[in-house]
């Protein structure tokens, strides 16, 4: 009981947390493919610190529209996050962190980017616009011990 009413605290922060996106058209698949591929390639020309610092700059060359960056290690651990004041997470450990049905949301990512190397995770999440429970999918990479990632809503 006490872990389902933490993953549920910890989604209702993140929707409160989230960015007042504006009404625009949904970011794309091969949007959000780019965007990681684009932050692992920034991973291995920047090294780890100056990344995660970028990626966490919500109005940094990683944030477009509604996508953003964001990086746990294998352990579930939050490294970078730019969603708006989501920063809130970073370096906490979200290995728990259930989607509104109570799918193991970070475990889902980072099981797909180890046995997969990349490839997309689906779940159900807050969407700060329409304010509903949507269906999203995030596409994840692994880059040593990381899982780098992206998500858009379907």
């Amino acid at each position: 009981m006490k872990a389902l009413l933490k993953s549920i605290f910890v989604a209702l922060m993140a929707l409160a947390l989230s960015q007042g996106a504006q009404a625009e058209e949904r970011a794309t698949a091969a949007e959000a493919t780019a965007l990681v591929k684009k932050a692992v390639a920034y991973i291995k020309a920047n090294g780890k610190d100056k990344a995660f610092a970028e990626f966490s700059n919500p109005k940094g060359q990683f944030v477009d529209r509604s996508l953003y960056i964001f990086v746990y290690d294998v352990k579930g651990t939050n490294m970078a996050i730019g969603n708006g004041n989501a920063g809130k997470m970073v370096g906490k450990n979200l290995l728990d962190m259930r989607d509104a049905e109570g799918t193991y949301l970070i475990q889902g990512l980072i099981e797909v980017a180890k046995t997969k190397g990349s490839g997309w995770f689906d779940y159900k999440w807050p969407n700060p616009v329409s304010k509903a429970i949507e269906a999203k999918s995030s596409y994840v990479e692994k880059i040593d011990d990381l899982v780098v990632g992206c998500g858009i809503y379907k």
